[in-house]
This record gives C-alpha cells, structure tokens and sequence, in this order.
C-alpha cells in the first residue's frame, strides 16, 4: 500500500508515456511471443497508474481504512479473472460476442474528484481475452501453429501484414504514443490527469480489444451471432426508452432530468447516461440492419429487418439526437454508394439535404436557428471557435492531451455556456496536441477509411462495416468519443480481419468473395431467415 503512495508525483506522467509505447508494440509486433509479454506488461501497468493517480482521493478511504478487506477483493476478483481466461483458452471465439454484449453497459464509479461512467463489464471481458491470448502465444510459440485444430486456430498471427493495414496500424500506433508523450505536459482537471486516465481506461483496453478481435476468424456463425445479440440489445434498449419517455422519467443521470425539466420537450437515453450515445449506438445498429434491404435477402428476413428498423428508429427520434441522425443518413449514404453508383448516392443525397433546408426555412425556431448558430448548436459552435483560438496560441504542440476542458474555460471565464468539452474531435486534437497530432490523427482517419472501403464494394458485411465506421467519424464532428468509443476499436478490429481473409488451402471459397458466403440465401428469393 505504501509503494502506491511513493509513486504519486510525476512519476505517473512518465508511466502515460511508457503506456503509449507499449500499446504500439502491441499494435506493431510481428513476433507473438513479443506482443504477448508487451500485452501483459500494459495490463498490469493500467491499474497500477490509476492507483497512482486517485491514491490520495476520499474514495479510496475504505481501502486506506481497511487493507486486508481490500486485498481479499482483489484476490477473488483475480481469481473470477483467471477463470474466465481459462474458459476463453478453450473457447476465444466467445470473446467477440462477449464484447459486444458488455460494449453498452457502464458502471457508474467514483474516481478522483467526479463520478466516472466506466465500462467495466468491457474491461473485464478484454481483461480475460487478453491472458487467454497471452497464455495461446505462449503455448504455441511465436509462430501461428499451422494445419492444427482446436482454439489456437481462432488466434491468428497476422505476420504478413502489409501495405494499408500495416499504416493504418502505424498511424494509430503513432497517435497513442504522440498523446502519451503530450499528457506528460498538460495541467489537472479538478485534480485529475485526464490524459491518464483516458489511456487507462480507453486507450489501453481497446487497443488489447482490437488485437484480439482483428485475430479471430470472422466467419458467418460468428458475424451473425455479434450481429443478433447487437440488435437483441438495441430493441431492449429502445423499450426502456419508450417507457422513460411514456412516464418521463430518466432511470440514470440525474443531470439530464433537471434539462428535462427546464425544456418543453423531453429527451431519453435509456442505459447510456448520454442521449447522444445512445442515438449513436441505434444509428450504428440501424445501419448494420440497412444492409438487409438493398442486398437480395429472404422475404421474411427484410420484413423483420423493416420491423426492427422502425422501432429504432422511433427511438433515435426520441433521443433528439440531431448528430446521430445525420450520422444515420451519413451511413445510409456509404452503403448505397458501395451497393450502386456512387452518383446515385449523391442525387439522393442532394434531394435528402434540399429537403431538409426547406424544412429548416419553414420553421426555424423548430431547430433553434432563431437563436443563431451557436443557440441551435447548444453552445457547441462557441466550443468550436474556442478551440480554434487555443490551437492558434500553440498551433505546433498544443496544451497537453486531455487539456480541452481546463484550458477553454481559463481562456473564456466570460463565456455564457456551461459547456467546457469540446464537442468536435478534430477541434479537440488541435488544441490539444498541435499540429503534431492533428497530422497523426487525421492521417489514421484517412487512412482507415480508404482501408475499409477498399474492395468492399458488393461485398455486405465489409459495406456495413465501413459505413458504419465512417458515420461514427461524422458523429464525432458534432460531439464527442473517438477512440474513447470501444465500437470505434471494435469495427476496426472487425474490419481488419475481414479485409485481410485469407483463403486457406483447400477452401473453394476466395477470400474475395467471402460476402458470398456470407449472403449465400442471397440467391434464393423466398426461404427462412437466416
């Protein structure tokens, strides 16, 4: 207990910038023996940097008050842990469908001076996944174990990666190792490092997430088993919504009762803390769904699809997300130009947008324009100019990673929001890290889009893939969460595997064609669901 309190200082600073280098390792390393130690030393270094950093605050007085409790929790949580990696040892293909069922759920913990919303069923999933891909790697040694059955064939080694994967890996790796190195100089938050803290509990496990999902062998059973227990959720998760909106009542985050309370109409957000989030998770679902009805599928399966879709889609309205919204018809858009000419996508787009604007001129006080840009932006255009000005103070290194917040308000004390994060991503990195990781980051963005879209044409699964991560970007124009969102790792993670199958010998399906087998009813107008 007394070494935690000997490393408070600087010293955590220093272990953010170590983190970052490891998670590039991971990233990077070709030799699996290699990643896997990197992957352990960085599962063990997380915690131990938040224990650092939250050591001396009131919310660890009962593990100051009483050691020995403590220590006994920790040692059975250890053991829940080793369990469930002994488990995934023999079966990792749960991994990813375990993911996606904890990908939604946060615990609410105090850490620091504030309540964090944190995901911890996720971290522990990553958690298990990791030590049962560690103890694989270690098992079967640095190469992957060809021509063999059982599980390890489920851990691939990707050593041949080359070309786009290997950059947009590179890019990424480069991006975490730059924000490492620049929390090292940005100040506190109410007494927190938000730089360490976003690597502890967003960097670091989504990063060991993507590594294990861009492993597994993504084939039909396990697609569409992620994809229904996905939209299992999304359904329970728009129920739960209908009923916060039929009693108006808010189960979780007391903050967005009192705006409730103050506007005529009324926002929900089901299980996510957020309205926002939550209209981004149904406008991801929603367009993974869309794929269902512009590829020939079953007659049954597009109706059911149409169902789904409708609920939803009452639900996003609900939300009164308009990000999320114009991330679902940024999506809608992608697939229909990687299903048909992509000059169809744009006329239709051209008609979507046309009507809009004359709907805005119609009624603009419906969308707040009366109040200018800013008022109908909910103060984010201010946030936007903010920004702007402090990258224009350091425009080369920025004020440090995670320093948004402290810095607006220090340079705007007369602002009239109370909004102080920023809400457009881009904006975020600049006055942060500069030109340095503006570069980094937009570099990485380009470069993943270009890989996900690539040969994805006609093939559904890769279409939903990519335009489902090209949404989640426009959504991060409007508000918030990049690589703070585990769903941006996970369809990265998903599509790097998918674009980088391999036929193996004696397959008669080509790799290229693997949508076929995906889609193979697609041939068949009329049969069961699939």
């Amino acid at each position: 207990m007394i070494a935690f309190a000997a490393l408070t200082g600087p010293l955590p600073k220093t272990g953010v910038a170590v983190l970052g280098v490891l998670l590039a390792v991971v990233l990077l390393a070709g030799d699996r023996r290699v990643r896997a130690l990197t992957m352990l030393v960085a599962l063990l270094l997380s915690p131990v940097l938040l224990l650092t950093d939250i050591w001396s605050s009131p919310q660890l007085g009962t593990v100051h008050r009483h050691p020995l409790e403590a220590v006994v929790a920790a040692v059975v949580a250890l053991g829940l842990l080793v369990a469930a990696a002994a488990f995934l040892v023999r079966r990792p293909r749960l991994v990813a469908p375990l993911a996606v069922l904890a990908l939604p759920f946060r615990v609410p913990i105090q850490s620091g001076a504030t309540t964090s919303n944190l995901l911890v069923p996720l971290y522990f999933v990553v958690a298990a996944g990791t030590l049962a891909w560690i103890w694989t790697a270690w098992r079967d040694g640095s190469a992957a174990p060809p021509g063999r059955g059982g599980p390890a064939l489920s851990w691939s080694a990707f050593a041949g990666e080359r070309d786009l994967r290997v950059w947009v890996q590179r890019l990424l790796a480069l991006y975490i190792v730059l924000y490492g190195i620049q929390g090292t100089y940005a100040p506190p938050v109410g007494g927190r490092d938000i730089a360490l803290q976003n690597m502890v509990f967003f960097y670091a496990p989504f990063a060991l997430l993507y590594q294990l999902l861009r492993g597994l062998k993504w084939d039909r059973e396990l697609i569409v088993g992620c994809l229904r227990v996905t939209v299992v959720l999304a359904l329970v998760f728009s129920v739960i919504g209908f009923y916060e909106y039929a009693t108006k009542t808010i189960i979780f985050n007391p903050k967005l009762v009192v705006a409730n309370d103050l506007h005529t109409y009324f926002t929900v957000n089901s299980v996510f803390f957020d309205p926002d989030i939550f209209g981004r998770y149904l406008a991801l679902v929603m367009i993974l769904l869309a794929v269902a009805l512009i590829y020939r599928r079953p007659e049954r399966e597009q109706a059911t699809t149409t169902i789904v879709l409708a609920v939803l889609w009452a639900c996003l309205v609900l939300t009164l997300s308009r990000s999320s919204l114009g991330a679902l018809l940024v999506g809608l858009a992608v697939l229909a130009a990687l299903r048909w000419k992509p000059s169809r996508a744009v006329i239709v787009a051209v008609v979507v947008i046309a009507l809009g604007a004359v709907a805005v001129v119609a009624s603009p006080t419906t969308f707040g324009l009366n109040q200018g840009l800013n008022g109908a932006s909910s103060g984010r255009g201010g946030l936007v100019s903010g920004g702007l000005s402090l990258f224009g103070n350091r425009p080369v290194w920025g004020y440090g990673s995670g320093s948004f917040s402290t810095e607006y308000r220090a340079h705007n004390r007369h602002s009239v929001t109370a909004l102080s994060d920023s809400h457009t991503i881009p904006i975020t990195v600049a006055a942060e890290q500069g030109v340095l990781g503006e570069l980094a980051y937009l570099a990485f963005v380009i470069a993943a889009i270009v890989y996900l879209v690539r040969r994805a044409r006609g093939d559904p699964v890769r279409s939903a893939v990519a335009a489902a991560f090209i949404a989640l970007v426009f959504h991060t124009l409007l508000y918030a969460d990049f690589l703070e969102d585990p769903t941006t790792w996970v369809l990265l993670g998903i599509g790097a595997a998918l674009a980088g199958a391999r036929r193996p010998a004696g397959d008669p399906v080509p790799a290229a064609g693997l949508s076929r087998s995906l889609t193979a009813a697609d041939a068949a107008p009329t049969g069961p669901a699939s």
